[in-house]
């Protein structure tokens, strides 16, 4: 398990959010979900403007590999604000950069008491952990 950096909230679907200090969040899945997928092909971005509900019920973007593929989630509800465009051409982005470079989307959030809803890092490790046996 790769090391999760501490400003990082989770889904327990293995998306992670970053509150950011200007209202905004941004959004991506963590490095356990990239490496389980595997080698991705194709990132399907949502469109800048889009409300997106926290949680699990409604997908917001999609992640394919060349085992799968899997809805993204976002942690937060809100509106999309940007996309990360480079995973257009290079979505082996995210398997190499899942807490950086690999971000998928930012949104303002509209309701920040959902964070209480996210796991910590540790708890998300405890999680993504458990996947693997």
């Amino acid at each position: 398990m790769s090391d999760i950096p501490g400003d990082l909230l989770f889904l327990k679907s293995h998306e992670w959010v970053r509150i950011n200090d200007d209202g905004t969040a941004t959004v991506g899945i963590s490095d356990h979900a990239q490496e389980a997928l595997g080698d991705l092909v194709y990132v399907e971005l949502p469109e800048v403007g889009s409300t997106v509900e926290a949680g699990e019920g409604k997908g917001v973007a999609v992640v394919e590999s060349v085992k799968a593929a899997s809805d993204i989630y976002s942690p937060l509800s809100g509106e999309v604000v940007e996309v990360n465009e480079k995973l257009s051409d290079a979505p082996e982005t995210i398997n190499s950069d899942a807490y950086g470079d690999g971000w998928i989307f930012k949104i303002k959030y509209s309701n920040l008491g959902e964070k209480d809803d996210l796991l910590t890092p540790d708890e998300y490790s405890e999680v993504a952990e458990s996947d693997d046996h």
